[in-house]
């Protein structure tokens, strides 16, 4: 403002300076070209004076600084002071035609001989001849730009202006320099008493716009320091303007005003996003699989920066995986029975299978056919407890007395495998569904009779604590190992998969029995010794009131 200030007051100063001189030098430009007619018209007198005296001769030794001509009654040329050879006819030169007419003439022309602007005035004289003198226009211009001390005015003038308007300009910005934009005076100037209060109450506009734009990105700030996604804001320089805890962990970004550099497939994202077009990519860290999602933030249609998203798809994946294992194995479990099957009846539909073989093999499709069925009910089972599609009738059931009729059920095999059976506990009763209880236990007691040394033992406890109700399933058999007890309870996974046709089932019963515990509010722990045995162990929680309507089959 005060070069603006200045600037504007040295203008005028220089201006009116500028004028100044314009028409001092029009005035002396005036003065000048008048005096010089003046001096030629009085030399001219003498001239034609001397002419009347000493004639030609007189002219010839007239010493003077102006061009003498004279010129006879018909234009052409006696004597020129500055030209010896011939000369053109004068008469048809306006100043000459004015003094042939009216005594006298003059004016201001380009010469012929010289090629200067020149200034001209002639004289008649009483003999009807005409004398002219003349004087370059040049000479007049030089007299009136001659004033030396105009000049050093000038440069005092503009020394004066400046130091006068810097001043001025001071004077003027130094209140307006030192006014408190927090607390403006409205007193600095009557003329800027607008602006004062228009400055009050942008500051007060503004201090509620500080509060509130702090307030929401104290919730912006909250909001995503609780997201267990990743998540940052980058402008287009890829320098970091928000990040939380998880996005500073797994793309190792210190603080906010840091460049983002990530690695890998990553990069390519963020650069794909800061070009103005949608990225996604994965990439895995501690075990854990990450989606990588880029968006482009744009303003008014131009890349400006990128929003970027970390989400953990981990569980996701696995679901995947698992998904795929899933579809792998029941596309084998139903391809060995259906073999089987289709290879036995292709033999006995040929002819080629004794008659003695024949109730042999229609027992091998019984059996196979029987498999199919039960892994398919295995499965729709699970189906519908991961769904949740079960309706099924809740019920007060003595878990003593179920267990007893499972055992009951599987002594035929556990006597075939010289595999001793043993129930403990008192009779407890818990809320559940009979079937899926059953079921569980039998499962439980089932692997265990399988996976047992011959000569072994299954006991089956059941008792009432201060967490809930217990079952424990316990057996001498085989035992886990230790890497694989993880893994358990996966759909159709089994630990000896060389075995799993000769011990039969589907693989699904560890499955089964998490799921129906998961249905029913129990919990399942594990604890196995490779070599020694295992036990599991379901907990109920104490009993409620009866639970859902529905069927209930035993």
């Amino acid at each position: 403002m005060t070069k603006t200030i200045f600037k504007s007051v040295f203008a005028v100063g220089i201006s009116v300076m500028l004028l100044c001189a314009v028409l001092f030098f029009g005035l002396q430009y005036r003065e000048t070209y008048d005096e010089t007619y003046a001096a030629l018209q009085q030399e001219a007198v003498y001239a034609e004076n001397g002419l009347k005296i000493g004639g030609m001769h007189y002219l010839e030794t007239l010493g003077s600084i102006n061009r003498i001509t004279w010129i006879a009654e018909d234009g052409s040329v006696r004597y020129d002071s500055e030209c010896t050879g011939e000369t053109a006819n004068q008469a048809g030169y306006s100043e000459v035609r004015d003094a042939f007419s009216s005594g006298e003439g003059k004016g201001i022309r380009k010469s012929e001989s010289s090629g200067e602007s020149m200034m001209y005035y002639a004289l008649r004289c009483g003999d009807g001849s005409v004398l002219r003198l003349s004087r370059p226009l040049s000479a007049v211009r030089t007299a009136a730009a001659a004033v030396s001390p105009v000049l050093w005015v000038t440069v005092l003038v503009l020394m004066i202006s400046g130091v006068l308007a810097f001043r001025a300009a001071k004077q003027i910005t130094q209140p307006i320099n030192a006014l408190d934009l927090d607390n403006p005076d409205p007193n600095i100037y009557s003329e800027l008493a607008p602006l004062v209060s228009r400055i009050q109450v942008q500051n007060f506009t503004i201090q509620e716009q500080i509060v509130e734009l702090k307030r929401r990105q104290e919730e912006f700030s909250a909001l995503t320091a609780s997201m267990s996604e990743g998540f940052l804001l980058v402008d287009r320089d890829a320098v970091v303007l928000s990040v939380n805890g998880t996005a500073q962990r797994l793309l190792s970004v210190v603080e906010i005003g840091d460049k983002l550099d990530p690695s890998g497939e990553v990069r390519e994202a963020v650069k794909t996003a800061l070009h103005g077009e949608h990225a996604e990519t994965m990439f895995t860290q501690d075990g854990e699989a990450w989606e990588f999602i880029a968006n482009p933030v744009q303003i008014h249609g131009k890349p400006s920066g990128a929003v970027l998203l970390l989400v953990n798809v981990t569980e996701r994946e696995q679901r995947e995986q698992l998904r795929q294992e899933f579809s792998a194995n029941v596309s084998h479990e139903l391809k060995t029975p259906l073999t089987s099957i289709s290879g036995f009846a292709e033999l006995m539909a040929q002819g080629m299978v004794p008659q003695e073989k024949t109730e042999e093999f229609a027992s091998d499709i019984y059996r196979e056919a029987q498999r199919l069925i039960a892994l398919v009910d295995d499965i729709i089972r699970l189906s519908k407890l991961d769904e949740g599609g079960l309706q099924m009738q809740w019920e007060p059931v003595d878990l003593k007395a179920l267990s007893a009729d499972v055992l009951e059920t599987l002594r035929a095999a556990a006597e075939k495998r010289k595999v001793r059976m043993e129930l403990i506990g008192e009779p407890v009763a818990v809320d559940g569904v009979y079937r899926l209880l059953h079921e569980t236990v039998y499962n439980l007691c089932d692997n265990a009779v399988k996976y047992n040394r011959e000569g072994g033992s299954v006991t089956v406890s059941v008792s009432e604590t201060a967490a809930g109700v217990t079952l424990t399933v316990t057996d001498t058999g085989i035992g886990i190992p230790y890497a694989e007890q993880g893994r358990v309870f996966e759909r159709f996974y089994r630990i000896d998969k060389s075995h799993s046709k000769e011990l039969g089932g589907t693989g699904l019963g560890l499955s089964i029995v998490k799921h129906a515990a998961q249905y029913l509010g129990a919990s399942v722990t594990l604890d196995s010794t490779p070599g020694e045995g295992t036990a599991i162990t379901l907990t109920f929680p104490q009993r409620t009131q009866q639970k859902g309507d529905g069927e209930h089959s035993k």
